[in-house]
């Protein structure tokens, strides 16, 4: 029995490696998502279990153990125990009687398969000190121990778990003749954990939907594009989204003295030569008008200081309508044109004590309202 025990003992430790040794392989080449969580806590577990014992004992077949184990798990799969168990057997009649009792002490590493809350299979491995009592020797030996297991997680704070395997003790001082003795054991723990359980990770909210490009503008921009999208609609915005100030310069846009003439529709009669200049200039402004659609301008007219105020006043309020005019003919919507107004020779932006001064003086502006 002894040396058929001792070859088990091998055979079960070689076959747990080579199956640890298999499931590393995979782990590697198919690596998981996520990594399970675990109960790293210390635990007590109280065991009960019986024995089938050595022949070569000569002891009642079979009895019971009981003990108690002190552990973690430090990893999902991994745990490692202290632990003590007692036993007493009765020697055979023809071998003397009596009883033969073991305390041992030892410690004890578990490997688990699978998710933390399913049934778990395990790999067992222990090594400890055996202390036997008998009429013939009282003193300590090595032992170890191999085994399978399986546990499942029934409360956060407990698991079942259900093992058998081998013990080998290497007793060569209670019988002279023998030398070291192999039992099988089948055992019952459950497992209590103790102290608070960890408190479970914060779980960032979702970001928020990012908004939909295709249906939210704000100041007419694109939310998507939108820099500053808390001002307020109306806002005069460049194509960022922030405030932007608009100048609708129309210096150049010069006018021949005394024209517009009463009636007269064709702007480019009117301009000063070379009248493409004034015309480019004029369909800028339209440009910049269509580009920013939420702009309001006021469309004013001036004249020069010849003649008198009251025949300039409708000299310029001309200057301004057939500047209204040119707008609204190339696209842009009345209701963004305030006027046409008339100034007069009010407010000259030059001298009209010279030709070239008084040019100047001659012209439509178109004012931005912001």
């Amino acid at each position: 029995m002894k040396r058929k025990g001792l070859y088990i003992l091998i055979a079960l430790a070689l076959g747990g490696a080579g199956a640890v040794h298999a499931q590393d392989n995979t782990s590697t080449a198919t690596p998981t998502s996520t990594t399970p969580s675990y109960d790293g806590r210390w635990y007590i577990a109280p065991t009960v279990g019986g024995y089938y014992n050595d022949s070569d004992r000569h002891t009642n077949s079979t009895q019971f153990y009981y003990g108690l184990g002190f552990g973690r798990f430090f990893s999902p799969n991994f745990s490692l125990d202290f632990f003590a168990d007692r036993t007493k057997r009765t020697v055979d009649t023809s071998a003397g009687g009596g009883r033969w009792s073991n305390n041992n002490y030892g410690v004890a590493a578990r490997y688990y398969f699978l998710d933390w809350t399913a049934w778990r299979p395990y790999l067992l491995g222990a090594v400890m000190g055996s202390q036997h009592h008998n009429s013939f020797d009282n003193g300590w030996d090595p032992a170890a121990e191999v085994g399978v297991g399986l546990s499942k997680t029934i409360t956060d704070s407990s698991d079942f778990r259900v093992e058998g395997g081998y013990r080998y003790d290497w007793d060569d001082k209670t019988q002279p003749n023998k030398n070291g003795y192999g039992d099988w054991f089948l055992g019952v723990s459950i497992v209590s954990r103790f102290g608070e359980p960890a408190a479970a990770p914060v779980v960032a909210p979702p970001p928020p939907p990012p908004p939909d490009c295709s249906k939210q503008f704000r100041n007419g921009v694109n939310l998507c594009d939108n820099k500053c999208p808390d001002l307020p609609e109306g806002t005069i915005v460049g194509p960022d989204g922030c405030p932007q100030k608009v100048v609708i310069d129309l210096r150049g846009v010069n006018f021949k003295f005394d024209r517009p003439k009463k009636g007269e529709k064709d702007i480019a009669k009117s301009l000063a030569e070379p009248s493409k200049d004034s015309l480019a200039i004029l369909d800028q402004a339209v440009d910049t008008l269509q580009r920013y659609p939420q702009v309001h301008v006021t469309v004013a007219g001036y004249t020069d200081g010849v003649g008198t105020a009251e025949y300039n006043q409708g000299l310029s309020e001309r200057r301004a309508k057939i500047v209204y005019d040119y707008l609204t003919a190339h696209g842009i919507d009345a209701s963004r044109l305030e006027g046409p107004i008339g100034h007069g020779k009010n407010d000259p932006i030059d001298t009209n004590d010279t030709e070239a001064g008084r040019a100047r003086n001659r012209r439509t502006e178109l004012q931005v309202q912001q």
